[in-house]
């Protein structure tokens, strides 16, 4: 980064500072809407600034994005019942503080707008809570002060060493000293209780925040194109019909039992689902992924520290809610929801706990069933397998050391990338290791793809960056061209960690907090869609199964169905 960069980005930082410091909330509104010096300092530095792709990801997570918009005064927050039994979450707020631009323009480029004046909000609660402690500090010294006087003049009256004007004297000033230490200890009650205030205020604030941008994803609305990975095919049937004519789906029975975006499996798709489970499980295995098999039912206040809300940002529900029995509602007895991904119970599952620096990466691979509301997603294009409400998947799950930490600290070699300046991590060596499983199980399915480095907007509120692979479904050609998101990757920083309470002890002793990295191995629905498309053959009028399945497919290589015609000749 180059010296004129480098005084560009600490002139921007400086400026945002000055302002956050001599004005409050209010007057910074007024002054991103009316103060023209502002606005052109903002406009150079943001010219400046353009002109520069910096490779450094600590400038960039210092000073932020180089684009600067406006803000929206409306908010919208997360709300939902966390029980004392709950993890206490352990947010740096301090570093929200003291970069309030950064979160703000995070929150612009990745589309929580709402959100925008939040790191603000949080600067100046700061402040505020800093005068409380200066007040509180004021008084406390002179209830001291006062107490000590006391103490020194009743000790010389027990000792008789005050004539009787100064006996008379500290008679009469005693109830006064003792009224103002009294009103002074109900001061500090009530700054107590307006710090306490201040500090869930923070905190709720900042829980809302989504991830800093990674400084691998684009701020642009468009994702990238990283590798492409194709197969010729010729068929445009859909899987419905395919499904259909080999009897191998049935979407309307499933919704007279269990309502739309629910399927049945049958014959050899119910063994066609088995066996892509077991491969993905076994190709995550010879990568030394442990396997285990996660519940899929969680604790509520688990679904939003690992960046799932209950409802998206226009209100639609997204996450299934247990219903409590009623004696325990309005209790504080924890509720219960169905995970939406194996993630949630993967990343809970050493919540309030310490890992060990030589367990590092932790690596787990399972498949469980997944549950997800997907509302106001009903269309056209969801026809089918593409989007239902429950289905089976297989997920990797990884703690990591934090990027501070050397590579090679647990003893472990890492590969480094020539591509790029920036340090190749433990976090990212474990996500590039998800994506290389997750190429190598589609491309020996025999299904076309892409990889695509997704943009700051399409990120989750945990990700700091986000890989999704797409499978081309010839049938869906006039959506996207085609190409349909079958497996995703991101890595999650301390996100997850710091609102799970899970840490990890260091050399020295001390606590840290590791990187979570989670990615989809296989989902059985779409990867079953996209083999049916692909591999249908229109002269045989059957599916051929990709050879990588055969062990687990009870002979079936070919899947197919004989006409009336040929039953009635046999």
């Amino acid at each position: 980064m180059s010296g004129s960069t480098w005084l560009v980005r600490q002139n921007r930082v400086q400026l945002h500072r000055q302002i956050a410091e001599l004005r409050g909330l209010q007057a910074i509104r007024s002054l991103r809407n009316t103060d023209q010096n502002f606005k052109t300092s903002t406009s150079k530095m943001n010219t400046a600034l353009s002109s520069v792709r910096s490779p450094c990801v600590f400038c960039r997570f210092q000073i932020g994005r180089s684009r600067q918009k406006g803000f929206i005064d409306k908010q919208w927050r997360r709300q939902y019942f966390r029980p004392t039994t709950a993890p206490s979450p352990t947010l740096d707020i301090k570093h929200i503080a003291q970069n309030p631009g950064l979160y703000a323009h995070n929150c612009i480029d990745r589309n929580w707008k709402s959100h925008a004046d939040s790191p603000w909000r949080v600067l100046e609660l700061r402040k505020k809570r800093s005068d409380l402690q200066h007040e509180a500090a004021s008084l406390r010294k002179s209830v001291a002060t006062i107490e000590k006087m006391i103490a020194q003049l009743n000790i010389k009256k027990n000792n008789k060493e005050l004539d009787h004007s100064e006996e008379m004297q500290l008679n009469i000033d005693l109830p006064n000293w003792l009224n103002q230490a009294a009103h002074a200890k109900a001061e500090l009650e009530r700054f107590k209780s307006q710090e306490d205030e201040i500090e869930k205020e923070m905190a709720d604030l900042a829980l809302s925040l989504p991830n800093l941008s990674g400084s691998y994803t684009p701020t642009e609305a468009d994702k990238v194109l990283i590798h492409v990975y194709n197969r010729e095919t010729t068929s445009t049937k859909s899987h419905v019909d395919i499904g259909s004519e080999l009897e191998l789906l049935d979407f309307t029975g499933a919704a007279k039992s269990s309502g739309w975006g629910s399927y049945f499996l049958d014959n050899e798709a119910e063994i066609l689902e088995h066996a892509l489970v077991q491969y993905a499980l076994q190709v995550a295995s010879r990568h030394q992924w442990k396997r285990t098999s996660p519940p899929c039912k969680v604790y509520s206040h688990n679904v939003p520290p690992c960046g799932f809300q209950p409802r998206d940002q226009g209100g639609e529900q997204q996450v299934y809610h247990i219903e409590q029995p009623e004696k325990e509602r309005g209790t504080d007895k924890p509720s219960f929801s169905l995970a939406g991904t194996a993630e949630i119970p993967l990343a809970a599952r050493y919540s309030e706990s310490q890992l060990e620096l030589q367990s590092l990466p932790l690596k787990l691979v399972g498949a469980s069933r997944c549950f997800r509301a997907e509302a106001g997603a009903r269309g056209a294009d969801t026809k089918g397998l593409y989007r239902v409400h429950e289905f089976t998947k297989v997920e990797m799950f990884a703690w990591t050391l934090p990027d501070a930490h050397s590579v090679e600290e647990n003893g472990k070699n890492f590969r480094t990338q020539e591509h790029d300046s920036v340090p190749i991590s433990q976090s990212t060596d474990i996500f590039d290791e998800m994506i290389d499983i997750q190429r190598e199980i589609l491309s020996s399915l025999g299904l076309s793809f892409r990889v695509m480095e997704m943009s700051a907007p399409e990120l989750g509120a945990s990700a700091s960056r986000k890989i999704d692979i797409e499978v081309l479904f010839p049938s869906r050609n006039k959506i996207n061209e085609g190409w349909g998101e079958v497996t995703s990757a991101s890595i999650c920083t301390d996100y997850q960690s710091r609102r799970l309470a899970t840490r990890f002890k260091q050399r020295d002793g001390k606590l840290g907090w590791p990187y979570s990295v989670n990615g989809t191995a296989l989902a059985v629905p779409r990867v079953l869609a996209a083999i049916l498309e692909t591999h249908w053959d229109g002269d045989a009028k059957g599916v051929h199964v990709p050879e990588v399945l055969w062990p687990w497919m009870d002979g079936v290589k070919t899947i197919r169905r004989e006409s009336p015609q040929q039953k009635t000749s046999v």
